[in-house]
């Protein structure tokens, strides 16, 4: 009998210390940060619990599986949406929401998850269909506030924010995709011919200016040499002009140097007719003088044709 007892008493104390270790591990709650939970007492809410430790009433109270309070980001798979030009385009929708009542996210939607994609997916097909592909492609700012103003109005008694909403990519069909590409093939070909026109424009016009500055420069340039040249020969003409005044030269000298510049102008081959000038006479009269005759003999004036006229004919 006393070890019968014995047995007894132990397996109560058993009993009693896992009914202990049962209760503590049901009255005790430890939140984790950016967590929430809900608390029913014996079916109905009760309380919202914050991060840290908690104590709940066993068998009364009821934990019920936590929420998460940070921002979350779902996307959605492709949607078929219908423009008003007719044309099926697929979206790719990303929506950033966060859960900002645990009671009303617990009690008010079931799956609040479900619920945002299909009323993104509704409200999408409602804004886009109001535009053409051209506008859908070009207004995502315009659909993404759009769409962000429904989503949060609706979803607020719901206890959740809608932060922002993004069309991930908006897949136009193929054979618009084709047409689409062309035309931008040809806008770009065209801006390329324009570029290129412009640019031979500007080559044309640079090489014209330049051309005609060097013409400019050329033509000064020649202007001054003549300017130079000219004032040179002035200078010259006129150091000889003052070197003759100076030397007093008399009649006799002035008329040699004369028959010396006769048999000059024959030289060249072009000359086919030399004209005797009518100062020759003068000019062998003076010499005549200064040789001591007053009357100089006229074969020797001839002697002097003579001798001129072999050079002419010798050139």
């Amino acid at each position: 009998m006393d070890n019968a007892g014995g047995a007894a008493v132990a397996i109560v104390l058993v009993v009693l210390i896992v009914f202990v270790i049962i209760v503590l591990v049901r009255s005790v709650r430890i939140i984790p940060q950016a967590r929430a939970g809900v608390v029913e007492r014996l079916g109905k809410y009760q309380r919202t619990l914050n991060p840290g430790l908690t104590i709940l009433i066993p068998f009364v109270d009821r934990l019920l599986p936590l929420l998460d309070l940070r921002e979350q980001v779902v996307s959605f798979p492709p949607q078929p949406v219908i423009t008003e030009d007719n044309l099926v385009v697929s979206i790719d929708t990303v929506v950033y929401f966060q859960v900002t009542d645990p009671r009303a996210a617990t009690y008010e939607i079931a799956n609040y998850i479900q619920a945002v994609e299909q009323l993104t997916t509704t409200t999408l097909r409602n804004v886009v269909g109001g535009l053409n592909l051209e506008e859908a492609l070009t207004s995502r700012d315009q659909i993404n506030g759009q769409l962000r103003g429904v989503l949060d109005e609706a979803t607020g008694r719901w206890g959740i924010r809608v932060s922002r909403v993004e069309l991930k990519a908006i897949d136009p069909p193929h054979s618009i995709q084709d047409s689409m590409e062309k035309q931008m093939r040809a806008e770009r070909d065209r801006r390329a011919a324009i570029l290129t026109a412009e640019g031979t424009k500007q080559s044309s016009i640079l090489t014209a200016e330049g051309q005609r500055q060097a013409s400019i420069l050329a033509a000064e340039g020649d202007a001054k040499a003549a300017i130079l040249r000219a004032d040179g020969e002035a200078q010259a003409i006129q150091k000889v002009f003052d070197a003759i005044h100076k030397g007093n030269p008399d009649q006799k000298l002035l008329a040699y140097q004369y028959l010396q510049t006769l048999p000059k102008l024959a030289e060249g081959s072009s000359n086919k007719l030399w004209i005797i000038p009518s100062e020759v006479g003068e000019a062998l009269k003076g010499i005549g003088n200064a040789l001591g005759g007053t009357n100089p003999d006229p074969q020797a004036r001839g002697g002097l044709f003579d001798d001129v006229a072999a050079k002419q004919s010798g050139s």
